[in-house]
């Protein structure tokens, strides 16, 4: 009887090996099984970074990372095998988005978020959707047009974003005497713009013009000045998933390869968008152009 014992273990371990190569040959991993498990994706939005990811007139988070982030899903639900697969939204903003990531509060944050060499110590990034650089929303009366001219002056921007750390970075470095002030997200600071209580509101341009497409006069406000950053924009992961992140790199590179990815970009940044359904008229850069021609998660910064 004694004997049989460990022959019993031994087909108890090759039942547990076979089921975890099994789950393995399916794609799985810790953030699969969760999904799994739960039957939902959870995919983390912002409330104002048009056209990225903002709350439209019906309430519900609408935007070209959003479309992008639904076929992520939809893949996650063919690669599971699962006849469907809920999607689950929650809200973040720029100072907590990372953490939602990091600590497993979302599979997917689908947003404007920058690629950086600090961040990646956290999250995992996949292929940018958009490369844009920071510049500065003024109001069209002000004369400014370039950074040095707000010597003296006062810029807004958003804490735990790459524009603050550089306007503070560049404020320290050439002496301009600017007045760096905190807003807590992109429609107060571009309201501090509009009413006065700062000179200029530094961001990623593309966000600027969402901004000033969405304000009640379009027209008061401008985007101008060179490039003070480059940033490579992507979709936020958990870090240390490589099943995970092999399954989102890969749709990415589908649909660019595909053209769909193309066909989102001129939905959201050429043609008329909610809430004004006005354009933003910003045709795709020989930037993203070029870096979609072999399109990867790496980026020099």
């Amino acid at each position: 009887m004694n004997a049989l014992l460990p022959v019993r273990g031994l087909g108890r371990a090759m039942v547990l090996a076979a089921t975890a190569l099994a789950c393995h040959a399916a794609g799985a991993g810790p953030v699969l099984d969760r999904i799994r498990q739960a039957g939902t994706i959870v995919l983390a939005h912002r409330e104002s970074s048009v056209p990225f990811s903002y709350v439209g007139p019906n309430g519900q988070p609408i935007g070209y990372a959003l479309d992008l982030c639904t076929h992520i899903a939809e893949a996650v639900r063919k690669q599971l095998g699962l006849p469907a697969l809920a999607r689950r939204y929650v809200q973040i903003t720029p100072a907590n988005r990372v953490q939602f990531i990091a600590q497993g509060r979302a599979d997917l944050e689908c947003g404007s978020t920058t690629n950086t060499a600090e961040r990646r110590e956290q999250v995992s990034f996949t292929v940018p959707h958009y490369i844009t650089g920071a510049r500065y929303l003024v109001r069209a009366d002000s004369g400014i047009e370039k950074l040095e001219d707000f010597e003296g002056k006062r810029v807004v921007s958003v804490p735990g974003t790459a524009p603050m750390k550089a306007i503070v970075r560049a404020n320290a470095e050439r002496l301009l005497r600017i007045t760096v002030i905190e807003a807590p997200d992109l429609d107060a600071a571009t309201a501090m713009v509009e009413s006065g209580q700062a000179e200029g509101f530094v961001m990623d341009d593309v966000l600027l013009y969402g901004q000033r497409a969405k304000s009640r006069q379009p027209g008061s406000l401008q985007v101008v000045g060179k490039f003070l950053t480059i940033d490579p924009l992507a979709i936020m992961l958990p870090k240390g998933d490589a099943e995970f992140k092999k399954l989102v790199d890969a749709e990415l590179r589908r649909l660019i390869y595909s053209g769909e990815a193309r066909a989102m970009y001129e939905r959201w940044f050429v043609q008329p968008i909610p809430p004004k359904n006005e354009s933003l008229n910003l045709p795709m850069s020989y930037l993203l152009k070029d870096f979609w021609k072999y399109p990867t998660d790496q980026v020099p910064y």
